[in-house]
């Protein structure tokens, strides 16, 4: 038996419930750890309210991130053993993985031995943020020495992984954020530059940060009107590479800038990395590179109990975090 987080239906935080749950051992290939500590994100705000790509089946789990300690392994597990210290990359499909408990199962090829210095908080705000900005930036954007990447959503967790990953690599990082509120927090972060979208001109502002070169790369999670103006600042043959969509308001397909600029819009999910072996082995070593040289570093907003999971959702619906949110479980 073991307590997990499960609701009965859509709804804001409050449908989430703790409960006692039993718990089968792992099946073949799976491994099953003691959760110390979970990463939370949007996309378990969107399965809980409906509006995820995936449908939650009642009663639902949820969750996809996670850090603990190999509790138990399935049939033909080689590479772990109980008391292996260990975090969780997503899994494709957090309904049938959920990670929001105190024993929690996860494909063996999904389980990563972390740097151990680094901490089961740190540990589970890890592999959403920097696998969905290194598939981006590096394996798709092929960012390097020299660019110019504009970065909305700056402060989120992936947004300050993109930070970090553009600086790794020797471009140069435009953090778009809506106030300047975040201005100086941005700048710790390693952002070359700040644009508020909703104080300054953002077209003028990225041209003049990226002169006549202009931007080649974007990385978007907003979507809607800020289009127009990102794509005009772009460099000719850049490429948007949208991952969200934030704004509530409709996104206009910018005509003229696609077509005098010869732009590539593209849409991207991190499945697309996860369920790529080849893929996500070299975004692994790539992170792991990053987490032991530390030029990547994990960024914890606010850490909240298990037993305080929906208050914890709250603030992830209040878009008032620099980071990430955890939840540590006792």
């Amino acid at each position: 038996m073991a307590r997990a987080v499960r609701f009965y239906r859509h709804g804001g935080p409050d449908v989430l419930r703790i409960e006692t749950i039993d718990v089968p051992p792992p099946a073949t290939g799976e491994v099953q750890i003691r959760v110390k500590a979970l990463g939370l994100n949007r996309a378990e705000a969107l399965l809980r309210t409906g509006t995820y790509i995936e449908r939650a089946t009642f009663p639902s789990g949820l969750g996809l991130e996670a850090a603990g300690i190999v509790e138990a392994v399935g049939d033909d597990v080689t590479s772990f053993v109980p008391g292996d210290i260990v975090s969780i990359v997503p899994p494709l499909s957090m309904v049938r993985w959920p990670a929001y408990a105190e024993l929690a199962t996860f494909p063996a090829e999904l389980i990563v031995k972390h740097p151990p210095e680094l901490g089961f908080k740190k540990a589970a705000a890890v592999w959403m943020q920097y696998l969905t900005a290194y598939g981006a930036l590096v394996d798709i954007a092929r960012l390097g020495r020299g660019d110019i990447v504009a970065i909305t959503a700056a402060s989120s967790s992936v947004g300050i992984a993109a930070i970090q990953i553009a600086n790794r690599v020797g471009a140069t990082a435009v953090a778009l954020t809506r106030t300047s509120a975040k201005l100086g927090a941005l700048r710790d972060a390693g952002a070359a530059h700040v644009v508020a979208s909703d104080e300054d001109d953002i077209r003028a502002r990225l041209e003049a940060i990226a002169g006549s070169n202009g931007v080649r790369v974007v990385f978007d999670a907003v979507g809607g009107p800020v289009f127009e103006p990102l794509t005009a600042a772009m460099s000719p043959g850049g490429i948007l590479i949208e991952y969200g969509g934030l704004s509530p308001e409709p996104t206009p397909f910018p005509l003229f800038n696609v077509l005098t600029k010869s732009l590539v819009l593209r849409g991207y999910l991190v499945h697309e990395i996860i369920r790529d072996p080849a893929r996500l082995a070299q975004a692994k070593a790539f992170i792991l590179d990053g987490l032991s040289d530390r030029t990547l570093q994990p960024v914890i907003a606010r850490t909240f109990r298990f037993e305080d999971i929906v208050e914890a959702h709250r603030f992830l619906e209040s878009n008032d975090q620099f980071g990430k949110i955890v939840v540590t479980i006792c």
